[in-house]
């Protein structure tokens, strides 16, 4: 896959100011004419909030789909080896997120290439 076409969100632990930041940094951008650059960001407050929502499960969730390619959510457990309700469960949460993309066949798959995490102290 070429670089130009990689998908990549950058994951964040800091501060809710931080977003602000890059918000205000963008309305600026804006405001200049000056073309907007293309950044996605899911950020979290601390890293305890990080590490319960991405848990070693569905980071394993994330990993198995991204190899897998599109498939429904049935299949998905059962390649995992995991109950069916708690890999719904993961997946309705890991989609709020924008972590997973829900096709309009009902078939699930990871909307990133590439995960990139930045942890401020």
């Amino acid at each position: 896959m070429s670089k130009a076409s990689t998908r990549v969100l950058e994951i964040r632990v800091g501060p809710a100011g931080d977003a602000l930041d890059r918000f205000e940094a963008a309305w600026n951008r804006a405001a200049e004419g000056r073309a907007p650059s293309a950044l996605h960001v899911l950020s979290f407050v601390d890293l305890p909030l990080l590490l319960r929502t991405l848990s070693p499960a569905r980071f394993a969730l994330l990993s198995k789909l991204r190899e897998s390619g599109p498939v429904s959510i049935y299949e998905l457990a059962r390649r995992l080896g995991r109950n069916y309700k708690n890999v719904h469960t993961d997946v309705t949460q890991l989609a709020a997120l924008g972590l997973i993309e829900r096709g309009s066949d009902n078939r699930v798959t990871v909307a990133w290439d590439l995960l990139r995490a930045e942890l401020s102290l």
